[in-house]
C-alpha cells in the first residue's frame, strides 16, 4: 500500500510497479544498474518510490522504445540530455530490420498460396523460411525471461552466423564424444578432458560474465517452462555425467 510521510506519497515497489505498468523485477534491475534508485527505503530495507520517480521511469521506458540499451540510457540520463534525432534513426533502422524479416515470411506465405492454388505442393524450403522467421521472434521474446535486454543485445552483436555455426558444430562433436564415454569414471583423465572442453564452450558463450553464467544456469533449471520450440541439445545421461565430472574438476581446483 502507498505510504504517507511528510506530505510525500511513497509507494512500495510492488505498488509502484503496478501503477507504472512495469514488473518489480524491472525495478530491481534498474536499481542495480543505477538507472532508477528508490527515493528511500524502509527500516527493513524495502524500496520506496515517490511521484517524481514516475518521470524518471518514463524517460527510461521512452529511451528503450527508441532502441537504446540500458547502458546508453544511463549515460544519457547522467548527462541530462540526449540526441532525439539520432535515437529515432536507430529505432527506424531496427524497425526496418524487423520489417525485412516479416517481408521474408510474407513472400514465403505468398509462395505457398500460389503453389496450393495451382494444385502443386509447396516446396519444403518455403515452410522452413516461414518457421525460421516466426521462431526467431518467439525465441527472442521468451529469452527475455532469463536475460536482460543488454545481455541479449551483446549476444546478438557478437554471435555472428559464422560464430554460431562453429559453436553448434563444436557442441555437437563434444556431446557425441561424451555419449561415447558415458561408461568412463567421471574422475578419469578422459572424463576430465571432456569436462574441460565443456567448460570452455560455456565460457565462450558467457565471455566470463558471472551474471550471464547465472542467467544461463537459471534458463537450464527452468526446463518445465521452456517453449516447445526450445530443445536441450543433450540427454539427461550426458547432463548427469558432465555434472559429476565438473564437480570433481572444481574440487581439484
Amino acid at each position: 500500500m502507498p505510504e504517507q510521510k511528510a506530505q510525500e506519497m511513497l509507494y512500495q515497489a510492488r505498488d509502484f510497479a503496478e501503477k507504472a505498468g512495469v514488473t518489480v523485477r524491472a525495478l530491481h534491475h534498474y536499481d542495480h544498474l543505477g538507472l532508477l534508485k528508490p527515493t528511500r527505503r524502509t527500516e527493513a530495507g524495502y524500496r520506496l518510490y515517490a511521484e517524481q520517480d514516475f518521470a524518471r521511469l518514463q524517460q527510461i521506458v521512452t529511451l528503450k522504445f527508441l532502441g537504446m540499451s540500458l547502458k546508453q540510457i544511463k549515460l544519457l540520463l547522467q548527462q541530462g540530455h540526449f540526441d532525439v534525432l539520432l535515437q529515432l534513426q536507430i529505432q527506424r533502422q531496427a524497425m526496418e530490420e524487423k520489417r525485412r524479416h516479416l517481408d521474408r515470411a510474407i513472400q514465403a506465405i505468398h509462395g505457398a498460396e500460389r503453389a496450393l492454388a495451382s494444385g502443386e505442393k509447396p516446396n519444403s524450403e518455403i515452410y522452413k523460411t516461414i518457421i525460421e522467421v516466426i521462431e526467431m521472434q518467439t525465441n527472442t521474446e521468451w529469452l527475455k525471461k532469463y536475460y536482460t535486454e543488454d545481455q541479449l543485445a551483446d549476444l546478438a552483436k557478437r554471435n555472428t552466423p559464422e560464430i554460431m555455426e562453429k559453436a553448434q558444430n563444436d557442441w555437437a562433436v563434444l556431446i557425441q564424444d561424451v555419449e561415447a564415454n558415458l561408461q568412463e569414471d567421471p574422475a578419469s583423465p578422459t572424463a576430465q578432458s571432456l569436462a574441460a572442453r565443456w567448460a570452455k564452450l560455456v565460457e565462450g558463450f558467457t565471455m566470463g560474465s558471472p551474471e550471464l553464467a547465472a542467467n544461463l544456469s537459471s534458463l537450464y533449471k527452468d526446463e518445465a517452462n521452456w517453449p516447445t520450440t526450445f530443445k536441450k541439445l543433450y540427454s539427461d545421461e550426458v547432463e548427469a555425467f558432465i555434472k559429476q565430472a565438473m564437480a570433481i574438476r572444481k574440487q581439484a581446483g
